[in-house]
């Protein structure tokens, strides 16, 4: 099973929803959208329809280390996923966020706890870490761990979360062979549960064009 969408409503939300049927919520990393909002999202969305949240921003800037900022954080967090329904969460790792034992004891006491929370729980470890080792770490704590597979491959678990960055940073788009490449590389992983996620400037479009190379 394929799940396609973006990081956040690119386009008016109605619109998008016309086009996909998840979303990565990414005003939660650095606010809270208003009730009137959420209400308005959970009831505009179609049947079927999935919500992830991005993890607050304090949470990776705290190392992961329990404390009350994150505890705060995760309260509010888990306000809005209630109000969405949603049961997923993604924590990005700051770029400066070490593989060193002390993280990685910190992040796996995080993500068993939040575990708790979320039904799903997604972490994307950034440019320290080798994407096989974060993929131990996250199968260690029953959680996922985001990459890219244009640039690390495809995961070897039969559940994979897969961010999609640009070619050359957010402010960058996917040209027709990319596209192409990464759907030769999706296909390779026909029998896995994955998600695409989008994160790009033209994340729509890039998207559209990604879900009809792979027919769905």
């Amino acid at each position: 099973m394929m799940v396609v969408g973006c990081a956040g409503f690119a386009v008016p939300a109605t619109r998008y929803f016309k086009e996909y049927l998840f979303v990565e919520v990414q005003e939660t990393h650095l606010a809270v959208p208003g009730p009137g909002t959420l209400r308005r999202w959970r009831r505009e969305a179609p049947t079927g329809f999935e919500f992830a949240l991005l993890g607050p921003r304090e949470i990776g800037q705290e190392g992961f280390r329990d404390g009350k900022v994150v505890e705060t954080a995760l309260r509010t967090l888990g306000e809005v996923a209630t109000e969405l329904e949603a049961k997923a969460a993604v924590f990005v790792a700051p770029p400066d966020f070490p593989c060193s034992r002390a993280n990685k004891s910190a992040l796996k006491d995080f993500l068993k706890s939040v575990r708790k929370q979320f039904e799903t729980v997604v972490w994307e470890s950034g440019p320290a870490w080798k994407p096989d080792e974060a993929d131990d770490l996250a199968e260690d704590t029953a959680t996922l761990a985001a990459r890219d597979p244009l640039q690390q491959g495809l995961s070897k678990r039969n559940i994979a979360y897969y961010r999609l960055p640009g070619p050359a940073g957010h402010k960058s788009r996917y040209e027709d062979p990319a596209i192409e490449r990464l759907a030769e590389i999706a296909q390779g992983g026909a029998a896995q549960n994955a998600t695409y996620v989008f994160t790009n400037v033209d994340m729509f479009a890039d998207a559209k064009r990604f879900k009809r190379a792979m027919g769905i």
